[in-house]
């Protein structure tokens, strides 16, 4: 063994921001159950767009309900709420697979951008409306769709890199969005 350290590979540096972006800004360390913290932390930015909303087009509530809370107004989803979700899928594919190529390991437990992301995109869609039951029950369906990986989820975990951490969850947050738009049909979400 030869103690000269021009002989000695050097370590490779840590992507400390693709970390942090890809745990969740670390929630993805907590347990248990990672994936549900990720969840909640994309239904929590879902909150705070709509909450800007309201702060943003009508600081009153006049416009929208006179009587209504927050809680239970039910707002439609907005360009803004698309472009967070576009962007946490833009950079969760980028964070998601540095993280995993230095790591070492196919869709690290961590790594729970995915499930913000996903979660995002099931807010995002237009035809629902907001309220404390669509996020609740949003949050349910996706978790169950996450779990559960129907069509054609499990087969896009297959993709390499970050596509795959990515595609599965974007595929739950689709079903996610189906199942609102489905209970909102069926009056379940007034």
């Amino acid at each position: 063994m030869t103690s000269d350290p021009a002989q000695v590979p050097a370590p490779a540096n840590k992507p400390r921001i693709s970390y942090f972006i890809a745990t969740g800004f670390g929630l993805g360390y907590l347990k248990p159950g990672p994936g549900t913290w990720g969840s909640l932390l994309g239904v929590g930015i879902s909150i705070f767009i709509a909450l800007m909303q309201s702060r943003w087009w009508d600081p009153d509530f006049r416009v929208m309900y006179r009587t209504d809370s927050f809680w239970t107004i039910g707002f439609t989803p907005t360009h803004l709420a698309q472009l967070v979700a576009l962007l946490a899928a833009i950079v969760g594919v980028y964070s998601a697979g540095k993280v995993e190529n230095f790591s070492g390991k196919h869709d690290p437990q961590f790594v729970v951008i995915d499930e913000v992301s996903g979660q995002l995109l099931a807010f995002s869609i237009p035809f629902l409306a907001l309220n404390w039951k669509s996020w609740l029950l949003g949050f349910i369906l996706f978790r169950v769709f996450d779990i559960w990986k129907p069509f054609p989820a499990r087969q896009a975990e297959r993709l390499p890199g970050g596509w795959g951490i990515m595609t599965d969850d974007w595929v739950a947050g689709i079903y996610a969005a189906l199942g609102l738009w489905a209970a909102r049909a069926l009056g379940l979400l007034a």
